[in-house]
């Protein structure tokens, strides 16, 4: 590892920390991977460290084909694969044949109900048998997230949810990729610093939120997928483990 801040070291450390401890008292326990920068870091942390968690990833069908290529770069990099689910066909269709091919653009319910058959329904299978799943959500990604911190009992999916990087913030998130030559999506520098299905990701603008360009025309208290909300509200996340 080349030389990083003493502040970022101790974040890596409390990280490695809660993974550890999350195999510890929870096994067996998944990282749910979207390829973002963030779950580039866990990626790394988990890979070089041999921590026995499954990492997989959700190939919706409408993931840009930069994201295809950092999920090859990603096998050929650290000499594993993760694992790939990808939606059920018959959700897939069903949501054409009621919406149309990009419905999602007409309506909140309409994206929503995209969502789940592209993400939602197979994150749930992914999770099947497992007693924790790992994100890299940050607490500074967007409005929606403010409130989280590192680990809570997961209602909708019934499991614990462990959040090593909540309290991380952007900066940090790209010392640790550049100082570790960690590899990470071609879109990230072209201002994607977010980035998800190919129609509803786009560039952000100078001083705006770094979600603003995921479903930007929504209004950003309504810009999550469903991944992780309960009762369609995002779940709010309390410290500890009980």
């Amino acid at each position: 590892m080349t030389s990083v801040g003493d502040d970022l070291k101790i974040k890596i450390a409390k990280a490695l920390a809660e993974l550890r401890d999350a195999v510890s008292r929870f096994a067996p326990v998944a990282f749910a991977s979207s390829m973002g920068a963030e779950d580039m870091v866990l990626t790394d942390l988990i890979y070089w460290r041999n921590l026995d968690i499954e990492i997989f990833t959700i190939d919706t069908g409408r993931l840009p084909p930069e994201t295809h290529a950092l999920i090859a770069a990603a096998a050929a990099h650290y000499g594993q694969t993760a694992t790939v689910y990808v939606p059920r066909a018959e959700s897939v269709e069903g949501f054409v044949s009621t919406y149309g091919i990009n419905g999602f653009f007409d309506s909140i319910d309409a994206r929503k109900a995209c969502c789940h058959a592209r993400k939602v329904e197979p994150l749930r299978r992914a999770l099947a048998g497992k007693r924790a799943w790992v994100t890299g959500l940050r607490s500074g990604q967007a409005s929606t997230r403010e409130a989280l911190l590192s680990s809570t009992f997961d209602e909708g999916n019934g499991l614990q949810k462990i959040n090593p990087l909540a309290q991380w913030s952007d900066t940090e998130v790209w010392e640790y990729l550049r100082s570790n030559d960690v590899p990470y999506n071609a879109l990230h520098d072209q201002n994607f610093p977010s980035i998800g299905c190919a129609p509803c990701t786009r560039a952000i603008q100078p001083g705006e939120d770094i979600r603003a360009g995921r479903w930007w025309w929504e209004n950003p208290d309504t810009k999550e997928c469903g991944l992780h909300m309960v009762d369609g509200r995002l779940q709010r996340i309390k410290t500890g483990t009980t």
